[in-house]
């Protein structure tokens, strides 16, 4: 991939799935790799994989919550390596249940890693990439940025979060004339962990949702997305949708206006006809 040579990138959530996807592809391209993960056992198997690859990678265990944390990460890694070009905010959790069941404490939760864990990354690395003349945000959202299903206010909320943040992000730069080029990405289904690691409101099995997610709705790889999301920052793309499922979903919704919601209600109640 053209491009990414010699330029500095950092990746959260690169312990598995679109993280470490993107953290290889980026080391295959050429580029010097911060990498992090709350996962210490998957961030040494991605750093593994890396240095076998040839590449020049820091790799630290980070919590995208802890914001002081991050923010000291931020200079550390600047130091290392002098400069700062990209910063790839990935990391993510994931979690089912209904508003009238989910504690407070488990929508909390979602959004501190989803939402304020990508505000984190970026804040604490913009001034570093301002100072590169030559930076790019990336920061990941979901098709649940795009539309929301039952079941799933949590995650919408962080992810519609994180689009409105990423898209004002990007036109601040532009009226600020910063060297600082921002993308948001909504990723369809992915074959990763992120649902066989979700939690679940108490009466729903995580398990089978799990496998619900796997067996219907992860039609793309990580890989492969890890080169679509490349390709758009490559060409400076605002927004980039990830797999087919994406790409008809945006259409649907954009042609049903407010009514997927309805059409959305009655797929999910199918899917999952045990709802708490």
């Amino acid at each position: 991939m053209e491009g990414f040579a010699g330029k500095v990138a950092v990746v959260t959530g690169a312990g598995s799935g679109i993280g470490r996807a993107l953290a290889l592809e980026l080391g295959r391209s050429g580029a010097k790799l911060a990498i992090s993960d709350i996962d210490a056992e998957g961030l040494a198997e991605t750093e593994a994989a890396l240095t076998a690859l040839g590449a020049e990678v820091k790799a630290d265990r980070l919590n995208v919550t802890e914001r002081e944390t991050v923010i000291g990460y931020a200079d550390t890694v600047k130091n290392h390596f002098g400069r700062v070009n990209q910063i790839y905010n990935n990391a993510g959790i994931a979690y089912t249940g209904d508003i009238e069941v989910s504690p407070f404490k488990d929508i909390e939760r979602v959004m501190d890693v989803d939402f304020w864990g990508v505000v984190n990354g970026t804040k604490a690395f913009l001034p570093h990439l301002i100072e590169s003349g030559d930076g790019h945000v990336v920061n990941v959202s979901s098709i649940f940025g795009l539309f929301s299903v039952p079941g799933q206010a949590a995650y919408n909320s962080a992810k519609f979060a994180v689009r409105g943040f990423t898209e004002a992000l990007r036109q601040e730069m532009m009226l600020a004339d910063h060297p600082v080029k921002v993308t948001c990405v909504h990723p369809g289904g992915i074959k990763t962990a992120i649902a066989r690691n979700a939690t679940a409101a108490d009466g729903l099995d995580s398990n089978e949702l799990a496998e619900l997610f796997d067996k219907r709705l992860a039609n793309t790889s990580p890989d492969r997305a890890a080169r679509i999301i490349l390709t758009a920052v490559r060409k400076n793309r605002a927004r980039v949708l990830v797999g087919p499922d994406a790409k008809a979903l945006d259409v649907l919704v954009r042609l049903t206006g407010s009514g997927y919601q309805r059409l959305f209600s009655g797929i999910v109640g199918r899917l999952l006809p045990s709802r708490p």
